[in-house]
This record gives structure tokens, C-alpha cells and sequence, in this order.
């Protein structure tokens, strides 16, 4: 079941995540609304204006997508800062989990495209974070430059074991998860992809 969120993947019964039926699916599959939808769970509330300026895209397509968020419950208003002329949105949630493998085998073709379109942009989205690291970490302190990784594992499963050691990895990750305070000298906001699939043998 794959999981987005600000940080890391998290267990859909873990606090405010929400799970994805076919008809939100639906009305997340775009690539720029899952562009916004994440800009919103990572740098906090925003105008349809802002999140144009951070995404390179038009004011009038962000706020047509953040509409359309809205009408799905993935964003919302954000009554602490909408006072002035401009409307501040943000993110409903802090997560999302969805069940995949039954939404590749869903009777409407619209769902089977519509979850191709999710996992493909959110593989895109992860490649490119990577990617930005790479081309970076020269940038940061020597201490990031060790603390941080890239590796592969291969081992034999089955499905039900594979679905076990995905559950131990999230659980891992969350235990981390408040030990550090915001302003905390030397800390970060740290980014945790999850990968686990099967491989064709020769």
C-alpha cells in the first residue's frame, strides 16, 4: 500500500492520514496537483499565487488545481491566515495511503489510469529529490555529507513476508518521528523513500 506524506510512509491508522478511495483517486491523479498537494505538506500554507512563484507554473492554473484539491478534501482554507484578498490553502492531511494493487485490477479504466498516473509521478517526484540531493550535498555541512544514503537489497520473499519487512521499515521510520524539536541546532527535515518490489527471475 503505498504511502506519501511530508516525511515518510506511515500506516493509513496512523494520526491524520487519509486513505484514498476511487473516487478521490481520481480527482488526485494530475501531476500538478500532486505537485502542490506535496508543496502544501512540506513548506506549510501557502496562496495559490506562492505556490505558482515556488512551482514555475500560472497563478490561474494553481488556483483552477487547488479547487479541485478542495472539492476532494485534500487541501482546505486556512482560516488563521485568509483575511486578506488572497485565499491561503492548506494541506487537509498529513499523509495518504492508498491500496494499489486493488485499484490496478479496478473494473473503471478511468481508476486503473488514474492510480498509473500516481505511482508514475510520485516515482518521478522521488528520482528528482534525489536527484536535487545529489547535486547539492557539496553544499551542506560534512556531517550531512556522511549522514545520509543510497543503497539496494535484494533479497528472496514472498508476498506475505514482503508485506511484513514494508510494515517494520514505516514502523522504524515514525519512531524517529518528534524525537528532534523544530529550531534544533544542526537538524533537518529528512526525506525517506521506500521502495520494496519483486524482480522478474532470468
Amino acid at each position: 500500500m503505498p504511502a506519501t506524506e511530508d516525511g515518510a510512509g506511515t500506516p493509513a491508522e496512523a494520526e491524520n492520514i487519509h486513505k484514498v478511495d476511487a473516487r478521490t483517486l481520481r480527482g488526485l491523479a494530475h501531476p500538478l496537483r500532486l505537485r502542490l498537494l506535496a508543496a502544501l505538506r512540506e513548506y506549510g500554507p501557502a496562496t495559490a499565487s506562492g505556490l505558482a512563484e515556488r512551482l514555475g507554473e500560472s497563478s490561474g492554473a494553481t488556483s483552477y488545481h487547488l479547487r479541485q484539491l478542495a472539492a476532494y478534501g485534500f487541501v482546505e482554507d486556512d482560516p488563521e491566515r485568509g483575511k486578506g484578498r488572497e485565499r491561503w490553502w492548506r494541506a487537509a492531511h498529513r499523509g495518504t495511503v492508498f491500496d494499489s494493487g486493488r485499484f490496478l485490477s479496478h473494473p473503471d479504466p478511468a481508476v486503473r489510469g488514474a492510480v498509473d498516473v500516481v505511482l508514475h509521478e510520485t516515482a518521478t517526484s522521488h528520482a528528482q529529490e534525489l536527484n536535487t540531493w545529489i547535486g547539492t550535498m557539496r553544499e551542506w555541512p560534512e556531517e550531512w555529507r556522511e549522514g545520509w544514503d543510497i543503497s539496494d537489497f535484494q533479497v528472496r520473499l514472498t508476498p506475505d513476508l514482503a508485506e511484513e519487512l514494508i510494515g517494520k521499515i514505516h514502523e522504524l521510520i515514525e519512531s524517529y518521528r518528534g524525537q528532534v524539536p523544530e529550531g534544533t541546532e544542526g537538524s533537518a527535515d529528512v526525506r525517506s523513500h521506500v521502495h520494496l518490489f519483486p524482480r522478474p527471475a532470468e
